[in-house]
């Protein structure tokens, strides 16, 4: 056991992360040239194209340092914001971590909020600055930073660049020697900890677990705790560039196991495996189920595909357990799902990936978040509120109860003013504001999730020149003031376009809401009235004028009652169109809305 090494790599989006994991894999020989491909560990298509890490991955590296052969696991994880509870699991597993800071960049929201994680679980942190050969590169101020954010000294930072290989054997060698071997007790009863679970459709959910105490045998009758469900191990093993089964991996170790499970909800990231018959007495802390954070409808375009769209939902849930989804219908969509996602990353992945893998093409609703809304009768009791729709009626009720977040900005001195008129036109108040040094400043505000769903990151940016960064955690829920605003069409209301928004704004979004439709809906043979209303309540309205043929081109002269007559008669028949006419929302109107700003 005092020959192996687990350590885990975090860093801020694109800060060469998945790069250095391809340099380390090359350099102990983990790959043959052949096998050698950029961003090794993302097999994703969509993970390759944008840069990013969305599953996280484990491989084990065989290495020697100073004749004594190691085992060093690197467990990849996740960089974006919406996974973090994966990220805190893989840190769990491990005695150390790579942290990752580029050198043009300099130290982000994210990186910060990772840090924390991996210190709060007393790991070893070693800081390696990336990207020194960058022509815009500035090691010797973001050394300094590095320096004064973990309290270590100038020496312990590894100066390195993943594309070049360069101070790869520094890294390897800090790895042995600064990372703790793992701490166990081989001989008490199996506790392993499950940091992540893929789908493979041949052989059922593969889970990927470290073992903690005690160890694990092909064929041994295991137990999950928090699902309390016994399987067999069919197949344990560690896992290289492919998987290597083994009869028996021992504590301290990283493996995978697959039991024909064939559900993805029944492995839960976080459990704990343990021997059925012999079960450990304490599970591992800071498991949790996964809640979702932003919820959406999906909905196919052509209401025939329902159950298309529904088994591909289902395939689609074994590779991403975090995916939540129940039917619902709508009244201008026809029937869909209302989907639960950890944040709008996800939501965008997992739209791309419906369309990328089972040719779906669907429309989403405006996302927003889970409310808990409080009616006078009961006012203890909380309703869920995921739809807009399924807010009780104003007269009943008693308050409305919205999740709020801490976000955590990270920018140059420059945009302070600029970040902090977004964060309060956002309904966010500020709680903290530090320099982290004279150019960088990091802010802390609590805003409502709901504000930052839509565009609020896009815009973040945007304000910035594209240096701020952003991290937030959910801090619970608290009491606003909250209306649903609904917009009609032609008097009839479209159940998908509501929305529940703070009463301060809700009459300004309605009318920008009004607006926007009035670009977007084409125009038909009859006046289309668009109103958004609050209740019985109209806040405001816009009106698509008729197309009209001119009916009165033939009457050249002559009395003036002729060309009215022509014209009432145009009248009635305008109004009785109306009546039985109905309206078709092109799809860009449900996404327009979202862009209010723009």
């Amino acid at each position: 056991m005092k020959n192996i090494r687990n350590f885990c790599i975090i860093a801020h989006i694109d800060h060469g992360k998945s790069t250095l994991a391809d340099r380390l894999l090359e350099y102990t020989g983990s790959v043959t040239d052949r096998e050698k491909q950029n961003q090794l560990l993302d097999s994703m298509d969509l993970e390759r194209e944008r840069g990013i890490t969305i599953k996280s991955h484990a491989i084990q590296m065989d290495y020697e340092h100073e004749g004594e052969k190691y085992i060093l696991n690197l467990i990849d994880t996740p960089g974006h914001v919406d996974f973090s509870y994966e990220v805190s699991r893989s840190i769990a597993a491990c005695e150390g971590a790579l942290l990752i800071v580029d050198a043009a960049q300099s130290i982000q929201a994210q990186t910060i909020s990772n840090l924390y994680l991996a210190l709060e679980n007393d790991l070893e942190i070693i800081p390696v600055l990336n990207k020194v050969d960058l022509p815009s590169a500035n090691p010797e101020e973001v050394t300094d930073d590095i320096v004064e954010l973990l309290g270590c000294s100038r020496e312990e930072v590894i100066p390195a660049s993943a594309k070049s290989g360069l101070g790869i054997k520094d890294i390897l060698t800090a790895i042995i020697e600064r990372i703790p071997a793992p701490k166990g007790n081989p001989d008490e009863s199996l506790q392993a900890l499950v940091f992540d679970s893929v789908y493979n459709p041949f052989r059922g959910v593969e889970t990927y677990f470290r073992v903690i105490n005690g160890e694990i045998k092909k064929g041994q009758k295991i137990k999950f705790v928090a699902t309390n469900k016994d399987y067999y191990a069919d197949e344990v093993g560690t896992l290289k560039l492919a998987q290597h089964p083994k009869q028996v991996i021992k504590a301290g170790d990283v493996g995978y196991l697959i039991t024909g499970i064939k559900d993805a909800r029944e492995v839960k990231v976080g459990d704990t495996i343990t021997d059925a018959a012999n079960p450990t007495k304490n599970a591992i802390g800071g498991f949790e189920d996964v809640k979702p954070m932003v919820f959406a409808g999906i909905y196919p375009v052509d209401t025939e595909d329902y159950e298309e769209l529904r088994s591909s939902m289902e395939k689609l849930q074994l590779n991403d357990a975090s995916l939540v989804f129940a039917p619902e219908s709508s009244a201008a969509l026809g029937f869909g799902f209302r989907c639960g996602f950890l944040g709008m990353l996800h939501m965008e992945i997992i739209q791309e990936r419906l369309e990328r893998e089972f040719d779906m093409t669907v429309i989403t609703t405006v996302p927003n978040v889970s409310y808990h809304a409080f009616t006078r009768k009961n006012p203890e009791d909380a309703l869920i509120v995921n739809n807009p729709s399924d807010l009780p009626d104003p007269s009943t009720l008693d308050r409305v109860e919205e999740p709020y977040i801490k976000a955590t900005i990270i920018t140059k001195s420059d945009f302070v003013g600029n970040v902090m008129s977004l964060c309060i036109d956002k309904r966010g108040q500020i709680t903290n504001q530090t320099y982290l040094t004279p150019e960088r400043v990091e802010l802390n505000f609590d805003m409502p999730l709901a504000e930052i769903v839509f565009d609020f990151y896009d815009r973040l940016k945007t304000v910035s020149k594209g240096y701020a960064s952003f991290d937030y955690s959910p801090i619970g829920m608290r009491t606003s003031k909250l209306v649903r605003v609904d917009i009609l069409l032609n008097a009839q209301p479209v159940d998908a376009l509501s929305a529940l928004i703070h009463a301060d704004n809700a009459a300004n979004i309605g009318k920008k809401m009004c607006e926007k439709l009035k670009e977007l809906i084409p125009r038909q043979q009859f006046d289309i009235p668009i109103q958004a209303a609050i209740g019985a309540k109209i806040i405001s309205r816009e009106t698509i004028k008729a197309l009209r043929k001119d009916v009165t081109a033939k009457c050249y002269g002559g009395d003036i009652s002729r060309k009215r007559k022509l014209l009432e008669k145009q009248k009635k028949g305008k109004k009785r169109m109306r009546q039985v006419g109905n309206v078709e929302i092109p799809q860009q109107a449900f996404m327009a809305v979202l862009k209010l700003n723009d």
